[in-house]
This record gives C-alpha cells, sequence and structure tokens, in this order.
C-alpha cells in the first residue's frame, strides 16, 4: 500500500530512470516530494484565440496540431517544429532542445499551449511554450485537472534529468496522499496566526486558484520551519544552562592592562564586547556567545583579551579558524598582543602538528580536533567563521573535558539583527558595529570595459609606488547542458570540477596579465590545489613584497592581512554576492596608505543592483541589510539545514513574521518545556535535530 511514507523507488508512476535526479533533489520518500515547492509560479491567461495573440505577451491557446516535424537550425541546434490551428487561425509552435517532441505529439493532437509570442520573419510564433493534450480532443470544455497550462502554473527547483513538468505530474499523482498527514501545528498557533491547515496549505502551494492562495500557503510553511528553528534554539540555549563551566574570574585590572598595552585606541564598541563576555565567562554556566563584527574591526583583540582573562585563571584556550592561512594570522596578532603577558602559545595545522600540550592558548584549524590531539582543562574556545564548522565539529572539543568550556564564535559577516537573533538563536550577540578612527573607508569603483585600461594604468602607478594589488578571479558556474529554461537547479557541480576550472581561470588570467598587461611587474598566483606549503610559500613572498600583484581565487576571502595591499581588482565581480564582495574589499585598507576597490563587470558591461550598492554603502552591516533585501537570507548563508525545504529563510525578510514566530516558540515552550504536550512538533524537532547531526 503507497503511504507518505514510501520510497520513490518503490512507487508506481515513477519511472527508475529519474530516481538518481530525484535524490539529488533530497527526494527519497513520497512525502519528500510533496514537501518539494515551487521556487515560483508562470501565471499564464485564459484561452484565447490564436487570432487574437499579441507579440510580446503570454498566453494560452487551444487548437489542433496540422504538423510537426524535428528539424535543425542553421547553427545544428534540434528542436520540433509544429503548426497549430483553432477555427480563427494558425501559429508555429517551435521547441528548442526538445526534438523528442516531435515523436511525442502527433497530427491531429489536441493541445492547449501557453507561452510567450513572438514575431519573426515567418509571423506568430510560440517558442518554447508549456503544453497539455486535451483528454477528449472533441471537446472545447477545459480540462478541470489541468495542472501544465493557463493560470498559475508552478515551477519547481530542478536538476538533469528531471523537469517540472514531470515534478508537476508526479505531485499532483500523489497529492491525494496528503489527507494522511497530521498537522504539526497546534490548533491555537494556526488560530491566533490565520494559518491554513497543512492539507489545504499542500494543496496551495503547489496548485493554487490564485496568487493570494499561493503566499498564505507559502506563509505557513515559513512559520512552521521558522518556529522549529526558534525552538531549536531554546531547548540548546536550556540544555546549555544545564551544564557546569569553569567560573573564570572578570580580572579589571589586568583587562586595564591589556588596554592600556596596545599600540592603538579600542573602540567603544569593543570594550563594550570585552565587557559582555567578561561578564559571561565568571559565571558557571558555558558562555555561548557570537562576535559579529566587520572586516577591520577588531574582533581577534577582543577574542585574545578573553583568552588573556581564561590563561591567567590556569585554563587552556584553543583558538580555531577554519583555513591555515586564518591559523597564522591569528597566532602572529595574539602573540604580539598578549607579548607584554608572557603567555605560552602554540600553533597546529594539518601540515604542521607539533606538540603542543605544553601551551597555555593553542591556535589551530580542524588539526585541534584530530583524535591523536588532546586539549584537556579547557577554558575557552574561540571560533573564528563558525558557520564554517559543523555541529559535530564543535561538539568534539567539549568531550574531551569534565567541565564545558565557554565559547565565543567569531563572524566577519556583518548581519542583520533580526537575521542573526533567528539563525543563531541560541547564541547570545555581541556587535562591533564602529571601525577604529585609523581605518581609511576604501574606495570602490565599478569599471566599464571601456575603462578598462585606465584601471590597468593605475595599477601600475600604484605597483612603481610600492603599493601591491589583489586580482580577484570570477567564480566559476557550471551551466545546465540541456539548453532548456529552467528554475535554479538544487544539483551542485562536484569540488574536483570546480576547483579544476578555478585553476583554469586563475592559469589564464595570471597569464594575461603577466604577458600582456604588466609584463614589468611580478605577479604570483594562489588557487585552491596548491599544497598548503607552496600557498604559504606565495603568501609569505606576498607579504614579504617579493610580488607586486597576487592572482587568486576566493580563497583570500578571509585571513590575508597585507598591510601593503592598496588595490583590490575584482574580475566577474557580479558573479559574487554582497558579502563576499566586501570580503574582498576588506583585504585592503589594512595600512597607512589610500586604498580602492575596482569592480570589473562581465564584458557585456553589465552593473547589477549588488555592484551598485558596493560603491553607496561602506558599512558592513548597512551593505548586510541590502543583501537581504537583493539576494534574500537562503543565498546568504545556503539552505542545508534548514528543515525539510529551506523555505524558512523566505521569512527572515519580514521581522513582525519573527517576532510572531519568536513569540510563539516562548509559549510553546513554556506551556511544556519538553514539548510533550506537542507531539507533532517535537517529532518534526526530533528529525530537524537528526540531519543536523548528519551533516
Amino acid at each position: 500500500m503507497i503511504s507518505l511514507k514510501t520510497p520513490v523507488s518503490e512507487a508506481p508512476k515513477i519511472s527508475k530512470r529519474i530516481i538518481p535526479a530525484l535524490k539529488r533533489l533530497g527526494i527519497t520518500t513520497i512525502r519528500d516530494l510533496l514537501f518539494h515547492f515551487p521556487s515560483r509560479y508562470e501565471e499564464f491567461p485564459e484561452t484565447q484565440a490564436i487570432a487574437d495573440v499579441a507579440a510580446g505577451e503570454r498566453a494560452t491557446i487551444t487548437g489542433a496540431v496540422q504538423k510537426i516535424a524535428e528539424r535543425r537550425t542553421a547553427r545544428g541546434l534540434r528542436m520540433a517544429e509544429a503548426t497549430v490551428a483553432d477555427d480563427s487561425g494558425a501559429i508555429n509552435v517551435i521547441w528548442f532542445n526538445q526534438p523528442f517532441l516531435a515523436r511525442t505529439l502527433k497530427e491531429g493532437d489536441t493541445l492547449r499551449l501557453s507561452g510567450k509570442v513572438s514575431r519573426g520573419l515567418r509571423g506568430m510564433s510560440l517558442q518554447n511554450p508549456l503544453y497539455e493534450k486535451f483528454q477528449n480532443p472533441k471537446s472545447k470544455i477545459q480540462n478541470p485537472s489541468s495542472i501544465h497550462t493557463a493560470g498559475l502554473v508552478p515551477i519547481y527547483p530542478e536538476t538533469e534529468g528531471i523537469t517540472s513538468r514531470w515534478i508537476r505530474f508526479l505531485i499532483k499523482t500523489y497529492l491525494p496522499l496528503a489527507g494522511a498527514l497530521a498537522d504539526p501545528l497546534p490548533p491555537e498557533t494556526r488560530d491566533r496566526h490565520n494559518l491554513p491547515e497543512v492539507k489545504m496549505a499542500l494543496r496551495h502551494i503547489h496548485f493554487p486558484e490564485s496568487q493570494e492562495q499561493a503566499a498564505d500557503a507559502e506563509r505557513r510553511f515559513i512559520f512552521e520551519e521558522l518556529l522549529l528553528v526558534q525552538l531549536r534554539a531554546l531547548r540548546e540555549r536550556s540544555r546549555i544552562r544545564q551544564r557546569i563551566a569553569p567560573a573564570i574570574p572578570f580580572d579589571i585590572e589586568l583587562i586595564k592592562s591589556f588596554v592600556a598595552s596596545l599600540p592603538f585606541h579600542l573602540t567603544d564598541a569593543q570594550r563594550r564586547a570585552i565587557w559582555e563576555i567578561g561578564r559571561d565567562l565568571a559565571k558557571p554556566q558555558p558562555m555561548n556567545r557570537l562576535l559579529d563584527g566587520d572586516v577591520g574591526s577588531g574582533k581577534t583583540v577582543v577574542a585574545a583579551a578573553a583568552a588573556l582573562l581564561a590563561a591567567r585563571a590556569g585554563y587552556r584556550v584553543a583558538f580555531m579558524a577554519p583555513t591555515e592561512i586564518l591559523a597564522r594570522q591569528h597566532y602572529a596578532t595574539i602573540s604580539r598582543v598578549l607579548a607584554p603577558f608572557h603567555v605560552s602559545i602554540g600553533i597546529i595545522t594539518g601540515s604542521e602538528k607539533k606538540r603542543v600540550t605544553a601551551h597555555t592558548i593553542i591556535v589551530g584549524t580542524h588539526a585541534l580536533i584530530q583524535k591523536n590531539t588532546r586539549l584537556e582543562n579547557l577554558g575557552l574556545v574561540v571560533v573564528d567563521e563558525q558557520h564554517r564548522f559543523g555541529v559535530a565539529q564543535r561538539a568534539a572539543l567539549l568531550k574531551q573535558n569534565t567541565l564545558s568550556p565557554h565559547f565565543l564564535s567569531m563572524t566577519a559577516t556583518p548581519i542583520p539583527r533580526t537575521l542573526a537573533l533567528t539563525i543563531y538563536g541560541d547564541l547570545d550577540l555581541s556587535v562591533l558595529d564602529s571601525m577604529p578612527a585609523s581605518r581609511k573607508p576604501v574606495i570602490t569603483r565599478i569599471i566599464p570595459p571601456a575603462k578598462r585600461n585606465d584601471a590597468y594604468q593605475f595599477i601600475r602607478e600604484e605597483a612603481r609606488h610600492g603599493r601591491q594589488v589583489f586580482v580577484i578571479c570570477p567564480r566559476i558556474e557550471i551551466e545546465n547542458k540541456t539548453g532548456q529554461e529552467r528554475a535554479p537547479s538544487i544539483r551542485k557541480p562536484s569540488q574536483q570540477k570546480l576547483l579544476l576550472a578555478d585553476v583554469k581561470t586563475v592559469t589564464e588570467e595570471h597569464r594575461k596579465l603577466s604577458e600582456d598587461i604588466f609584463p614589468d611587474l611580478k605577479i604570483a598566483m594562489l588557487h585552491g590545489r596548491m599544497k598548503a606549503k607552496q600557498k604559504e610559500a606565495v603568501m609569505h613572498a606576498f607579504h614579504d613584497r617579493e610580488t607586486d600583484i597576487l592572482v587568486s581565487t576566493s580563497i583570500v576571502e578571509v585571513g590575508v592581512d597585507i598591510p601593503n595591499a592598496t588595490v583590490m581588482m575584482i574580475e566577474g565581480a557580479e558573479r559574487f554576492g554582497l558579502a563576499q564582495l566586501h570580503q574582498f574589499r576588506g583585504r585592503v585598507g589594512r595600512g597607512e596608505h589610500q586604498s580602492y576597490c575596482f569592480l570589473f563587470p562581465t564584458e557585456d558591461g553589465f552593473v547589477s543592483q549588488r555592484l551598485r550598492a558596493m560603491v553607496d554603502a561602506t558599512n558592513g552591516f548597512e551593505l548586510a541589510e541590502k543583501d537581504l533585501a537583493i539576494r534574500g537570507p537562503g543565498d546568504m548563508f545556503g539552505t542545508e539545514q534548514w528543515g525539510d525545504t529551506g523555505i524558512a529563510f523566505k521569512g527572515l525578510s519580514d521581522p513582525a513574521m519573527v517576532r510572531d514566530v519568536r513569540a510563539a516558540a516562548v509559549e510553546l515552550a513554556k506551556k511544556s518545556p519538553d514539548l510533550s504536550a506537542y507531539p507533532g512538533i517535537l517529532l518534526r524537532l526530533q528529525e530537524l535535530e537528526k540531519n543536523l547531526h548528519m551533516e
């Protein structure tokens, strides 16, 4: 008997050849299929006469196929071409890259077609329209079970081997099984927030009769998944409060000495963050705090102050970074600012596994949590770019100690407050929202193709004055080879393919700059396929001013501190998100000289909304708000750890919804702390946490 738990591989009407494609979309059961939501809807008008269609408009027509055949264009592109007619006239219909339709559709078939009308040398035509056969060719009554044409047509996330048409058919086939779904949301929560019941919401999100109906259904699922995220955060906070941590005294005099020893003045935001962290460390419950600060706002110095407090109290500190380059930078900074206090500091990375048990503060990469490394008597863990470490990786450090160490996470990606409180709802938040007075804003310019040579000349002048330059190569985008218009594909190219593509791009750019543009300058390159020692040698040479220009992939996004670098040149800049562009820009402007960021669009000179925002905003938090509005939080942070659908991210742009969900979560947790009174919610939460721990 077919049920929601039935694997798609065992379900009738699901071809074995599309099972791998469904799996790539995360669809392994019938329930997964029903919760694979549309990314958008195409809206088409009701049926009209062929004689009434107009070029440039969307149209829906019904007619008989008079002739259909496969042919090739002058460039060799295969296509199906048909003539479809009704009582008012005929129209040409073309399906590019779909020659199989010349065999699927027959002369005499009655079709309903929805698409955009074009005018060419041969008159009006419909190009790549959605189509649907009439079940009763003699009837002119619209098919009530229509799902592919007319009205709102759902367009789904796809992957190679399966189209939205296939997905619509499968969902329509198995949607009746949703009648067996129990709604996890309590009735009082649905009523208070005007949310439809789950069965109705599923019907309306897949096959809505109006945009309003679709929006209401989507809102219900956004609310549910945000609620799960908030409840998980509340449960995690509760678990943390039950643990015992070492109470590290907040030694005010020690901190005053530390601040006085620095060769620069702390910002008010840094002082506030140190105060918040110091108070947390003094408690017998583990600190779980996120330090969110813009590029160059001084997070490492704040973390060093916390590390000094723990070290002087007799506890060990682990300082984890996602890359060797970043780990070495932190090691150098911490060693420098803590030198007056004679703290023993060591470093351990994948390529440098020295014995570190004698050190009090240990800086490193993932190597810190390998089986052969034990960090006992751990009082504080600092994790930089914490979203790059999985749950299991962070938990590994906790298992080695009787007491739970305090946790300080850091991120250089400024996050809008509403977003931070949701994504990192289990952490307390400290924000570094001001920059050191000595830091000059980086002048940012969009360089159109006509001005490229002028920019090159400026770069040469900077090099002649002893300055250095970063050149970032564009991110590679693996295109869909089918040629069909699709919703964004969930399928990700393999890491190997991306690395190979990146190497090719960097190599080509390095050759062009070395041979054609700057043959008089010393140019190095950096990419992900280089061995750790090679990367280190390249970075050391650049740091020591042995090279003028460094051509690199996005590997330099974080963790590179070259005070003498004054120009950041980004090729294909529109291919990066605002947060990443801002990280690149933060690699310059670290010294005494004025610095510049040059954004090079692709050769067509297209200037996106993101690039204009980069020029207008110098503050990272302002930029983060713009990024949230432009791209949405799903693109900013990914969706891998957000329940079934990742749809929750759409709600993070709505502060009112976030507040409502937060209030609902607090109310449910207050009424039933273990959520046993809400078995549906508890089951969904357990599934979410299980998936998180499998990441």
